[in-house]
């Protein structure tokens, strides 16, 4: 077994994470740092410090990383109109890129031989932890407790806090799905969702209400882009973190975002779970609008062509990458002028695009009119266009070949 002094641990502070610093401890007689992020998920983190320090744990990191995380990551993924296998908005794929290299850099300040996660073996999270920390250190060391011990069950994780007397509070009524929950969305696998006949229930839902429990008057909210980002809601400037969390808000209220799949993970299983993303499914309906003003056709067609291979570079973890890199490169060159205003109605469920307007707006009135257009386009020329495209056409019918 190798020998590790000191192991940087991403810690939430719930029972899977608080065992592991105490095994970390026991099967490597190594010290543990720990590191707690804020990426907005709804819950306060401030009490995993004193978790940790009832532990013994000396170095504890806790960090509001909300602004960061849909700044440099949420928003960047936006520009794409990112959606994996066309449904979800990788809520939780696009969280591990952020934590991996903090986990990297805090081994860095702290001297530490290697990290570890509480991801199990057989998700996609370990594979994103682990390939973002060796494309940013590519000598760390990665300790996965899922992979090593023999704690496969709630039963024996209970069993070994009682042993080694690690404070963990047993709730009664806590939810019994796995969740995971950030600034873009929260999460529910697991329980009655491995089967996948079973409609979830009802009371799961956290962030949004029913859609047929939803006010029966539309709400109207407008979204300014400069670059392809958002920066005011109804005239109002906003920070990346802030606008996520009022869409998120605004959204739930009229039940928007939720989504129930199965999918495929990139370990080689299908797995079933259900996801709520108001502000997220706002922010794809909302970009594709202004985008439809302000992008070239042909730009606007080579962006959607590459990002399904994007949303699979994320998905599968490869967001510190040459491959994301090149990608980003020419998505964010596209946003220039992805610049104006959308106006949107909120009801029932549904995302309505019912208004959108730029300076820097493609679509030309004169010529997109029904009505008399001065000479600005001569329908004339449209038969020259037909004939050249069905050249080809024409000739394989002149040869008798049958379509």
């Amino acid at each position: 077994m190798s020998d590790f002094k000191k192991v940087v641990l991403a810690y939430s502070g719930g029972l899977d994470t608080s065992v592991i610093v105490r095994w970390l401890q026991d099967t490597y007689n190594c010290e543990v740092v720990t590191f707690t992020a804020d990426l907005g998920q709804g819950e306060e983190v401030e009490p995993a410090r004193a978790k940790a320090e009832a532990l013994g744990v000396k170095e504890i990191y806790i960090e509001d990383l909300r602004e960061e995380f849909v700044r440099d990551y949420v928003f960047p993924m936006f520009r794409a109109n990112t959606i994996y296998e066309g449904e979800y908005l990788l809520g939780t794929s696009i969280a591990r890129p952020l934590i991996a290299k903090r986990l990297v850099e805090i081994a860095n300040e702290t001297g530490a031989d290697a990290i570890s996660h509480g991801a199990t073996g057989k998700g996609n999270d370990q594979v994103r932890f682990e390939l973002g920390a060796y494309a940013l250190k590519p000598g760390v060391h990665v300790i996965a407790p899922w992979r090593e011990w023999d704690l496969n069950s709630r039963e024996k994780l209970l069993a070994y806090c009682d042993e080694r007397n690690i404070p963990v509070e047993k709730k009664k009524g806590k939810s019994p799905y796995s969740m995971d929950a950030n600034l873009l969305h929260i999460s529910y696998e697991g329980m009655v969702l491995e089967d996948p006949w079973a409609e979830a229930e009802e009371d799961m839902w956290r962030w949004s209400v029913a859609p047929e429990q939803a006010p029966d008057q539309p709400t109207y909210i407008e979204l300014t882009y400069e670059k392809g980002d958002i920066v005011a809601v109804d005239g109002q400037a906003m920070k990346a973190h802030e606008v996520l969390a009022h869409l998120n808000k605004v959204g739930g209220e009229n039940g928007i975002g939720r989504i129930d799949i199965v999918e495929n993970r990139y370990v080689g299983m299908k797995s079933r779970g259900c996801y709520e993303t108001p502000g997220g499914t706002i922010m794809l309906r909302a970009h594709r609008a202004i985008e439809s003003i302000t992008l070239d056709r042909e730009v606007a067609h080579l962006k959607d062509s590459i990002m399904p291979r994007y949303a699979e570079v994320i998905y599968n973890g490869y967001w510190w990458s040459p491959e994301r890199e090149a990608l980003q490169a020419l998505i964010d060159q596209t946003q220039t002028y992805v610049n104006g205003t959308v106006r949107l109605k909120l009801y029932k469920g549904n995302v309505d695009v019912v208004g959108r307007k730029s300076e820097d707006s493609l679509f030309d009135e004169k010529i997109a009119t029904f009505e008399e257009d001065q000479g600005a386009y001569d329908q004339k020329d449209a038969e020259g266009f037909i004939k050249l495209n069905a050249l080809r056409l024409r000739i394989a019918a002149g040869k008798g070949r049958k379509l």
